[in-house]
């Protein structure tokens, strides 16, 4: 049986090792369903195969064989795959991974019902190779083409939104020098203070995103102490950025366990401001905070657009921002350098904690912490 009738005719019994093999690609695989773990893989070996089965030049096998050849179309199947892999959060590591194990899958299936290895057998791999080679090559140009806006938007970003501050910072320096009634500029003196802790917030999370990306992950240092007094004041900082949001707490007294005080601070900074900017103005945002038997749970819900399904996956990722409600213009500026959430997900995750997300237009916007006690 030759190749290519090989894989139209079991392309199912391939698909299933594809499904098994991708399910390994931790983290992004472990929430996504059947459906986007194939991701188009029903198709792209289909293409193969009549690839196979078609004539070529040797000119064309060899740019093919180098990953040189110009795409069969505008928007291939492959080179639609490595754009939604890198949407949902697969590097690129983890893409060619999937096409190295898709190779070894097909072959050894095939070989297994071949009875001898001559000259037409080795043509069929030959040809086989190219396909699979082709492919790899449209799926990462797709996904590096995907990640490169990534890191343009991230910095245009990070300009605009440095730049809001810095204006407002240099105004009220001139301000400043104008005494009112003898005395200082209190409005400007108070602008000039959110704008300086506005920079260096964004400069807190471009560092610490930077030690993540070193593989140093970021440090905590624990102590024992009321969980419940740090919850109460990181919530009353958020209410005073936003007076005009109403924002509600519920937290358990007495809440005790061992954490590092600023960087929880951070992390219920991070959920409330990600509320608040992304929440409908018309609902509150709720901060509930509880202990169980074992562990301290920690809520902070919304009510607004909710995410959609396809980000569920990847919003703790970095640089992700997921389009929803904004703010209203009056409110305080939102940074969107797309960190807030990541960066709460790592503290988190360096307490030995979890931080999970649940959305729906019924019941809103939840983000669920817990840390053990």
């Amino acid at each position: 049986m030759r190749l290519s009738q090989f894989i139209k005719e079991n392309v199912e019994l391939i698909l299933v090792e594809w499904e098994t093999f991708a399910r390994t690609m931790i983290p992004p695989a472990e929430t996504m369903s059947v459906v986007e773990l194939r991701d188009h893989a029903h198709e792209i070996l289909l293409v193969i195969a009549h690839e196979m089965e078609s004539s070529q030049s040797e000119d064309e096998r060899e740019a093919k064989s180098k990953g040189l050849a110009e795409p069969r179309a505008k928007a291939t199947f492959a080179a639609v795959h490595g754009t939604l892999r890198q949407r949902v959060g697969f590097d690129l590591t983890q893409l060619g991974a999937e096409y190295r194990a898709l190779r070894a899958s097909v072959l050894r299936l095939w070989m297994a019902r071949v009875g001898t290895v001559d000259a037409a057998v080795l043509e069929e791999v030959i040809r086989f190779n190219e396909g699979i080679d082709q492919g790899l090559a449209e799926a990462m140009r797709t996904y590096s083409e995907h990640m490169a806006s990534s890191r343009d938007t991230f910095l245009a970003v990070l300009g605009h939104d440095l730049r809001s501050p810095l204006g407002a910072l240099n105004s009220c320096v001139h301000l400043l020098g104008r005494l009112v009634d003898g005395k200082p500029n209190e409005r400007a003196l108070r602008i000039a203070k959110q704008s300086i802790t506005s920079i260096s917030e964004m400069i807190t999370d471009l560092l610490e995103y930077t030690r993540t990306r070193l593989g140093r992950g970021i440090e905590v240092t624990p102590q024992r102490g009321n969980f419940d007094a740090l919850c109460a004041e990181a919530f009353d900082q958020v209410c005073a950025a936003y007076p005009l949001r109403k924002l509600e707490a519920d937290i358990t007294p007495a809440v005790t366990l061992s954490f590092d005080a600023p960087r929880m601070r951070q992390v219920l900074s991070n959920l409330l401001n990600n509320a608040v900017q992304h929440g409908d103005p018309a609902f509150p945002v709720v901060l509930t905070v509880h202990a169980e038997e074992n562990e301290v749970v920690l809520i902070v819900k919304n009510r607004g657009t909710p995410i959609p399904s396809d980000s569920m996956q990847v919003i703790f990722n970095p640089l992700v921002q997921v389009v929803s409600k904004e703010s209203e213009p009056h409110e305080r500026p939102a940074t969107s350098l797309g960190l807030g959430l990541f960066i709460a997900r790592e503290i988190v995750k360096g307490h030995g904690g979890t931080i999970a997300v649940a959305s729906s237009a019924e019941e809103g916007t939840s983000f669920t912490v817990r840390l053990h006690r």
